[in-house]
Parts: C-alpha cells; sequence; structure tokens
C-alpha cells in the first residue's frame, strides 16, 4: 500500500505547473511607430503593472490576461498636446472660463495621454487652476504660466503691462516643478516689447522655455528682432501659418528669417486653433521645406467646432500636405515632450509608462477645412481606435478589449438571480 502511495506522490510534485500569465495586456498585430527608438515595424506590445513590458516581433497570446487584436491598425505613443485651453469653471467669458473645455472630455477620445495648457492660467490664478482642473483630471495636464496674472481673461486684462510680473512667475514654477513647464505671452497688441522680454526673463530666471503667440504684428517689432535677438533656443513660436504672420514674402517664398530661426534652435509650433492655420501659408511653406516642429490643437470651444476638431484631424491635414506618418508621428509625441522637457513621455520604451494611442488609416477621399473656411482635398485620414493610459483602456472606439455581450451572458443572469 505504501508503494503506490509514494509513486503518488511522487507524480504530483513532478506535475508541470501551469504558469500564469505574465503581461496584463498584450496589443497583438499592429504596426509600431516610435520614433524615438526608431521603431516602425510590426510588432507586439505587452503591457504590465502599467508600464510598457515587452515589444517583440510575436509574443506568446498565452503569456497575457488579455489580447486585443490590433491587426492593420498603428500603435505609437500617447499624442502630447502642447497647446491645450483647460482653464474652466472661473464663471469668465474669455478664453480663462467659457472658452477652455474639460481635458479629459477632449483627450483620450483623441488617443491624447499628455497636454500642456498654453497660458490660460497666470502666475495670479494658477494655483485656482491647479486645484480646479489640473489635479481633478485622469488626463495628465502640464502648463505653461501666462505672464499676466490673470492670463486669459481677454480684452484690457490680456494687454496689462502691470500684471506682467516676471518674478511673480518664477515663483509659481519654482512653486509647482511637477506641473510648470514654461511660460506663455498672447495676443499683446502695443508696439512695444515688453510681453515678449518680460516672459523670456521669467524663462531665464528658472531656466525653462517660453511659448509665444506673437500677438498683433507691429512694424516696430520685427520676426527678424524676436528670432534672432528675443528668443533663446529651445523658446518655442506658435501659431506658425497663422494669416498674419509675414512668413511668405510678396514671391511667395518663405523668408530667410524663419529658415535662420530653424538653424538657432527656435521650435515652431502649429497651434491651430480658431484662427492659426491657413492653407495658403501652410501648403507653399510646407512645399519649401518649412515644417513644423511639433503639432498642436490650440484646442478650445471655437477651434474644435471649426476645422481644427482635434489633433488626429490635424495630424491627418499634415500627412495630406505631403509629411510621412513616421514623422507626422514625431511631431505629435516624441519632439513635443522633448520641447516642455519631459522626455519620460513620448515614446514606447520598455519600462516607460504605458501611454499608447491606437491609431486607423483610412484612405479614400477627405475634404479639410483650414481656419479661414477654406478646404484642402486628401486621401488619407487618421482616426483614433483606442487610448491607454498608464495601462488602463481609456478609449475604445469599436470595443476592441470588450468581451461580446454573448460572453458576458451568464454574469447578466448572476446579477438577476442575486
Amino acid at each position: 500500500m505504501r508503494r503506490p502511495l509514494l509513486i503518488l506522490i511522487a507524480c504530483l510534485i513532478y506535475l508541470p505547473v501551469t504558469a500564469q500569465p505574465k503581461y496584463d495586456v498584450l496589443l497583438k498585430g499592429g504596426t509600431v511607430i516610435d520614433p524615438k527608438n526608431n521603431i516602425n515595424e510590426r510588432r507586439d506590445v505587452a503591457i504590465a503593472n502599467g508600464q510598457i513590458a515587452a515589444i517583440e516581433k510575436t509574443l506568446d497570446p498565452a503569456t497575457a490576461k488579455q489580447v486585443v487584436n490590433v491587426n492593420g491598425l498603428y500603435i505609437t505613443p500617447g499624442l502630447v498636446d502642447i497647446h491645450v485651453h483647460v482653464y474652466t469653471g472661473t464663471g469668465m467669458k474669455a478664453l480663462t472660463g467659457d472658452q477652455s473645455v474639460s481635458p479629459d472630455g477632449f483627450s483620450f477620445r483623441a488617443c491624447t495621454t499628455t497636454m500642456a495648457d498654453a497660458g490660460t492660467a497666470g502666475w495670479a490664478n494658477f494655483e485656482d487652476f491647479k486645484q480646479r482642473v489640473i489635479d481633478r483630471a485622469r488626463t495628465r495636464v502640464y502648463a505653461f504660466v501666462n505672464i499676466v496674472g490673470r492670463g486669459m481673461g481677454g480684452g484690457a486684462i490680456e494687454q496689462n503691462t502691470g500684471e506682467m510680473d516676471s518674478t511673480r512667475a518664477a515663483e509659481i514654477a519654482r512653486k509647482y516643478p511637477e506641473t510648470v513647464v514654461g511660460f506663455k505671452t498672447a495676443h499683446y497688441a502695443a508696439p512695444d516689447w515688453t510681453a515678449v522680454d518680460r516672459v523670456v526673463e521669467a524663462g531665464r530666471l528658472t531656466n525653462l522655455p517660453v511659448m509665444i503667440d506673437f500677438g498683433l504684428i507691429k512694424p516696430e517689432r520685427s520676426h527678424e528682432e524676436l528670432f534672432m535677438k528675443k528668443l533663446r533656443p529651445g523658446d518655442i513660436y506658435t501659431h506658425v501659418y497663422r494669416p498674419y504672420d509675414p512668413i511668405l514674402d510678396d514671391k511667395g517664398k518663405v523668408r530667410p528669417a524663419w529658415f535662420e530661426a530653424k538653424k538657432r534652435g527656435i521650435i515652431f509650433d502649429v497651434g491651430h486653433g480658431g484662427g492659426s492655420l491657413v492653407l495658403r501659408f501652410a501648403v507653399p511653406a510646407m512645399k519649401q521645406g518649412f515644417a513644423p516642429d511639433s503639432i498642436s490643437t490650440d484646442l478650445h470651444t471655437g477651434s474644435m467646432n471649426g476645422g481644427m476638431k482635434d489633433i488626429v484631424n490635424v495630424m491627418s491635414k499634415f500627412l495630406n500636405l505631403g509629411m510621412p506618418l513616421p514623422e507626422v508621428i514625431l511631431k505629435s509625441t516624441w519632439n513635443p515632450a522633448k520641447e516642455i522637457r519631459r522626455e519620460k513621455h513620448g515614446h514606447l520604451t520598455v519600462g516607460a509608462a504605458a501611454d499608447i494611442a491606437v491609431l486607423k488609416l483610412d484612405r479614400g477621399e477627405f475634404g479639410f477645412i483650414d481656419t479661414g473656411k477654406s478646404m484642402m482635398k486628401g486621401t488619407q485620414k487618421l482616426s483614433c481606435e483606442m487610448t491607454l493610459s498608464g495601462g488602463q483602456v481609456m478609449w475604445d472606439l469599436n470595443g476592441r478589449a470588450a468581451e461580446p455581450w454573448e460572453k458576458t451572458a451568464h454574469q447578466t443572469q448572476a446579477i438577476k438571480q442575486q
């Protein structure tokens, strides 16, 4: 009797133990475009504990708790939009208030996992913005602090040089280094350099970049002087294709100062918005080799309902203007992450947070509207299929990460019985 028992025990000891899946999610069958890591090929992406765990040409589905079929789609880093306006709830009829939008309402559905608010709040109301919006959002929100104390309050508020305080703005940046990525000036209409000089001074005090919306064009404030004397390498000029910037000369050629500024290290950002991407400027500039360094939306209630729509639509415009898809992804992920000095975002490096966009590229006949209500025909259009933030599915257009209802019917029965 003892011998059979011993044999049984020995067999139990040496029975193979079924391995537990080591990945939480496996995105299988997609083409990975990760510009930072020079990846542009079909690969599987595995996620564990909210991080990128593996990127291989093929991974065994048995190693993951959940397998999501993304065959025919593009897997990219979560998009990084460095020009948005999301300071809602102030009660003001301005960008600082009614014209801003909730970040979570317009981020994940557009494959965006990281945003930078572009100066909607200033040094005087930044803490209210942080408490009211930034700290409550599931979207990762950084901020450029406006050099004007009350930020983009419109009208006389934005022209008040008495509120343009470099020292106070720098103090906010030092107090909240995890959130503040730089400083912003916008909409200044006077012919002097006060707004630019004070925002750049705040940047110098903290060694942070500034973003310039150059306001109304004045002969006393030339772009040549702005690019070559006022701004520093790494500073950002947004609204690069807006209608009243003299980017093109009388013969339709890009002015030399713009190319010289690029060589000097000035960053050119799209900042599409409701009035700042006009095709009659963008088309010839792109044909002449003057492309933006980063693609951004200038998201607010006006732009999202106009030609801009969302960042994926803006990316599609540049795709149809001749920018290759890997470059479009670069300028919507890794480049903007570097511009705001948050290099932990914008890539799919193993160990990085699993912030992921799954994009679909359709081919056909499409129309794209600029901010002057002119239309450009195109043959390619991107759309957002899925967004993962920290490994969690935040947007799933076609239920790719969900179980078919037939498989969950027994759960419904169990709930009824309870």
